[in-house]
């Protein structure tokens, strides 16, 4: 089902000097069965109580900018999901950013929704400056089509994986454990979803905003009850416990936050509610 997608892309927040933008690349739904191990009426009355009828989905990007520096996070799908998605470029250009004046691209993953927009269908790279910065077990993850013969769905996932790294192999970093990526830019490694999935910690002027990666793919689904997996998780038991892990974390500070797939607009705080969680849109 496809969900209309928003008529502003860019939700900023300044912490001094430094300007972090959430970039909405595009919206999607979810159907029921990408969450095998929970049943349909159990998805069901938690949509019901939070007013929702559909499994509603963001697909974002983050630019961070320092005075002389300009990070993305991300760069969401191409046109890889339909028409809902691969607005990156749009919302490139509502935040007032070319490509050519990014300085850096990290990957949280290598996932085609977060991978597939740094390259062109012919697979070239779409960010002539930048350096790009991917967890070292992500690289290891899904630079051997091997592990992946025989489902069609991660075989073209490692296809365009391998593309990505190979269009920016001359200016390719790796990170591993809570590495620097960029001065007061932190990975937060998140395994479960993928080997190396990671988030990220931004401490500027005194301020923090955390990015919880893709441990929530469905908002209302999974803050309300985050034992729920999506299938996309490559090993759903460590991908509950990032989950409760970072969500205590962000509940327990009450710092900014966001997400990968947190719906527009995409930036506020996580607090407890019940057994779960629930985002508080910043005002």
């Amino acid at each position: 089902m496809a969900v209309s997608f928003p008529s502003h892309r860019v939700v900023s927040h300044s912490l001094g000097d430094t300007e972090f933008l959430v970039l909405t690349d595009g919206t999607g739904s979810f159907d029921h069965s990408l969450f095998p191990e929970t049943k349909p009426a159990a998805i069901e009355n938690l949509l019901a109580a939070s007013g929702e009828s559909t499994l509603r989905t963001n697909f974002n990007a983050f630019l961070i900018r320092w005075p002389g520096c300009t990070v993305l996070v991300d760069a969401g799908p191409r046109e890889r999901f339909g028409p809902d998605s691969g607005h990156l470029p749009e919302a490139l250009r509502e935040a007032g950013t070319a490509p050519e004046e990014v300085d850096l691209v990290f990957l949280t993953h290598l996932h085609p929704d977060h991978a597939a927009g740094t390259v062109d269908a012919e697979g070239r790279a779409l960010f002539p400056q930048a350096e790009m910065v991917v967890p070292e077990l992500e690289v290891r993850t899904w630079s051997d089509p091997a592990p992946f013969a025989g489902n069609e769905t991660l075989a073209r996932s490692q296809q365009l994986a391998a593309s990505v790294l190979a269009a920016y192999r001359d200016r390719l970093r790796t990170t591993a454990g809570e590495a620097e990526i960029a001065p007061g830019l932190t990975q937060m490694p998140l395994p479960g979803h993928t080997p190396g999935h990671s988030g990220f910690r931004l401490e500027a002027d005194g301020g923090t905003v955390v990015h919880a990666g893709d441990i929530v793919h469905a908002p209302f689904l999974q803050l309300a009850d985050p034992e729920i997996a999506i299938a996309f998780d490559m090993d759903r038991a460590e991908a509950r416990v990032a989950r409760r892990r970072m969500l205590d974390l962000l509940a327990h500070e009450g710092c900014l936050c966001t997400g990968g797939h947190f719906l527009q607009p995409a930036l506020g705080r996580v607090e407890a509610s019940g057994r779960g969680y629930r985002f508080q849109p910043e005002a």
